[in-house]
């Protein structure tokens, strides 16, 4: 196996960049995954990788190769795709094993590749059935087996589980864990939920625009984003923002009664427009207090979320580990520890330390 190495990577469509400078190493065996919203160049940037789209500026790297100009066949990669693109008139086990015949493999040896793949993917018992007779999930690791039958030095993920149900998404989340751990290969995954990001990754690369806004592992970010988009997408329910004022070496913020924090950071001077941010889980219910107009309560059974209007007009989502169903209507308020508060200053959203 090898790890990825991206030095300054560009992608241009005629006047139009769409990738800006990307530097990124992925080291050889970890599990990367490319999050971030609709737009942001994930895909771009994994297909830059597999070879399918050209690199126009930089230096991408497999296993120290330099493989920028290199073809898709020649780069030691297989990549899964969202759809499945199976060949409805074969079996599962030719699906598997037809790259290897195109590539002039002798049939033993596809035999045991794919005897092999089957048994890491429990597909034993529907190699001779038809992709017809499987279910999503089946068929998915059908594609996933196709690549495993390569052999590749790096598997690339591109949202392959978006056509999913959810509860096939959390199966495949759960099968795509352990195909890494017992493989041990370098996966580039791309996705644009967080959550997949969160319980699959060793490293995620969080991209806006092109750009990588911060790299870090799962519990890393979320616990120590550099600035408010990180934050705010990293964690679910996502973050809540209030905006605030520094005044005498505190933040006042009005969508929080007009409290006055003292977290523990270098605030700017007086007068500064800041953001603060807290997560639901970190907020705290008080039925006693009148801050906030309650819009909605969602009782999932072992958690609520409880959907609040401050009288400032600035939304926040409290989440509570019970049942608590609250009305529409219903006044409440929230606390929480000042540690929680996470603070970015308002025209570059930075993170304030």
């Amino acid at each position: 196996m090898s790890g990825v190495k991206l030095g300054t990577v560009i992608k241009k469509y005629g006047q139009v960049q769409v990738i800006h400078g990307v530097d990124l190493e992925v080291a050889d065996g970890e599990f990367c995954v490319f999050v971030g919203p609709s737009g942001c160049g994930k895909s771009t940037l994994l297909r830059m990788i597999a070879g399918l789209e050209e690199t126009t500026g930089g230096r991408i790297e497999i296993g120290a190769r330099d493989v920028t100009k290199v073809d898709p066949a020649e780069r030691g990669i297989a990549m899964v795709f969202q759809t499945y693109a199976l060949y409805p008139h074969m079996t599962v086990a030719e699906n598997m094993g037809f790259g290897l015949k195109m590539n002039g493999v002798a049939k033993p040896d596809i035999v045991t590749k794919v005897a092999e793949a089957s048994r890491i993917l429990k597909l034993d018992d529907y190699l001779a059935r038809k992709p017809k007779a499987l279910s999503g999930g089946q068929r998915q690791r059908v594609a996933i087996g196709r690549a495993i039958v390569r052999g590749p030095e790096v598997f690339l993920f591109d949202e392959p589980l978006s056509n999913l149900d959810a509860e096939l998404r959390v199966e495949m989340r759960v099968e795509i864990a352990r195909l890494h751990k017992e493989l041990g290969a370098t996966m580039i995954y791309v996705t644009h939920d967080q959550v997949e990001a969160m319980t699959l990754a060793d490293k995620i690369v969080v991209l806006r625009a092109g750009r990588i806004e911060q790299v870090g592992a799962p519990l890393d970010l979320y616990k120590d984003p550099d600035n408010k988009f990180v934050a705010g997408f990293i964690g679910s329910p996502a973050m809540n923002f209030l905006s605030g004022t520094v005044e005498n070496g505190q933040i006042r913020v009005p969508g929080l009664g007009n409290a006055l924090l003292s977290p523990a950071v270098t605030l700017p001077a007086n007068g500064t427009a800041v953001i603060v941010g807290l997560r639901p889980q970190h907020l705290i219910l008080d039925r006693a207090g009148t801050t906030h107009r309650v819009e909605m309560t969602e009782a999932l059974g072992g958690v609520s979320y409880i959907y609040m209007t401050g009288e400032s007009g600035e939304r926040m989502t409290v989440e509570a580990r019970d049942d608590i169903k609250m009305m529409p209507g219903t006044r409440a308020g929230v606390s929480f520890p000042i540690e929680a508060a996470l603070v970015f200053d308002s025209s570059t959203e930075q993170r304030i330390r």
